[in-house]
Order: C-alpha cells, then sequence, then structure tokens
C-alpha cells in the first residue's frame, strides 16, 4: 500500500485537536522577480510552530508559526551569507519570522483564506494565506497522525524594512508554504 493511500482526501475526516510542526517536513519558499530576468527562489527550513483544528469549526483555528531566518537557503551560498547581514535580513538582530493566525474564512471543499499577523525584520504586518488542504492520515513511517497544506500568498519586502537594491530585485515577494503537522496526543 502507497503512502498516498494512506491519506484521507476528505477535509471534514481531519482529527480535531492540537498539532505541531513537523520541522523535517515543512518549508517555507519565496520567490522575488531577479534584475527583471528571473525569478529567484530560495527556501526557510527547520520551522517549528503549533495548530490547533477543527474541522467542525474552522473559524476557531488557530496557527502560531516561527521560522528561523539563519536557516535561508538559496541556490548559492555566498547569496545566503549576505542575506543574513545587515543589509537583508540582519538574522543578528531579527532571528526569527512569526506567523499568527487571526481568522480563517473556508473558500471551496478543501480551500480556506487564512489571514494573520507576519512579523519579520522587527516589523508587523497583516498577511493573507490562500491554504489548500493536502491530506490526513497516520503517517506509515513513524506512526503519527499528520496532515498537510499548501498555502500561497505574497508580501512587499519594503513593508518590513527590507530594501536592499530595490527596485533591480523586486518588491513583491511571492511566497509558498508546504506544512506538515503532526497531531499531539
Amino acid at each position: 500500500m502507497s503512502a498516498h493511500a494512506q491519506a484521507t482526501v476528505a477535509p471534514r475526516d481531519v482529527r480535531a485537536g492540537t498539532y505541531q510542526v513537523d520541522p523535517a517536513h515543512t518549508e517555507a519558499g519565496f520567490s522575488v522577480l531577479h534584475m527583471g530576468f528571473s525569478h529567484y527562489s530560495g527556501v526557510f527550513s527547520n520551522i517549528s510552530g503549533t495548530l490547533t483544528l477543527d474541522p467542525r469549526h474552522l473559524s476557531a483555528t488557530n496557527l502560531h508559526v516561527i521560522i528561523p531566518i539563519a536557516s535561508i537557503q538559496t541556490p548559492s551560498m555566498k547569496l545566503d551569507n549576505e542575506l543574513r547581514g545587515p543589509e537583508w535580513f540582519d538574522t543578528a538582530r531579527f532571528a526569527d519570522a512569526t506567523f499568527v493566525s487571526i481568522s480563517l474564512r473556508q473558500t471551496g471543499a478543501d480551500a480556506a483564506t487564512l489571514n494573520g499577523l507576519l512579523s519579520l525584520h522587527g516589523i508587523t504586518h497583516p498577511l493573507t494565506l490562500q491554504v489548500h488542504f493536502v491530506g490526513a492520515g497516520t503517517n506509515p513511517l513513524n506512526r503519527k497522525y499528520t496532515v498537510g497544506f499548501d498555502a500561497t500568498g505574497t508580501l512587499r519586502r519594503s513593508d518590513y524594512g527590507i530594501t536592499a537594491y530595490l527596485p533591480m530585485i523586486g518588491d513583491t515577494v511571492t511566497l509558498r508554504i508546504a506544512g506538515a503537522f503532526e497531531r499531539q496526543d
């Protein structure tokens, strides 16, 4: 039996409860226009946080996520170190980004709009994420009940005081989050 066959596809069948981010299977990716030539991407890893979820009362969903900014990884190690520096993310002063949910509104059978507050680089602004339910079930490898979501959103980096190389490097940042959460018994 394949691992995919273990996952339910009906969001209403997800077990209610409190979940922890599975840091080994969760990532936050970003993409930004690079000098008008290409969309350059990278990822953050080692994400932590909690999700309180009840599919019968989605409006009561709570999500709190912490992203260690120094975990940034792009195709260039030299750029990774530059992005950690004071001209960009300044990870010595601003080690983490956090997202805290405010509200969730179901928009389809397996989709929702999640509104929250993103704190990045010492500045907090509202952020809206479009969330898509991927699946849920018992992970056949570790036997933990797991639920997964994909989310996308956009932000302006200048709103967070990250203005290096504007406008050569785009201001609009596209986020893509692949999140796996393990139920806590």
